[in-house]
């Protein structure tokens, strides 16, 4: 009975922070595609000569980073 108690416990502490660790996983990982790849494919886009399929791509995620900020 004690051990059925303890993997309970056990699966709902360690289960809180694998939920945890997810939600901090997808913060970090939005937070370096925003800051480090989305400006590097963007520059990369401008060197190539994609400068129309770029630029309108800036616009669209600038507007959404000033007005999807609140959350």
């Amino acid at each position: 009975m004690l051990t059925i108690l303890f993997l309970i416990f056990l699966f709902g502490i360690f289960g809180k922070l694998f939920f945890f660790g997810l939600k901090a996983a997808w913060g970090l990982s939005k937070f370096v595609l925003m800051v480090v790849f989305f400006p590097v494919i963007l520059i990369g886009m401008l060197i190539v000569g994609l400068v129309k399929l770029a630029f309108p791509l800036l616009l669209i995620f600038g507007v959404i980073a000033m007005f999807g900020a609140d959350r």
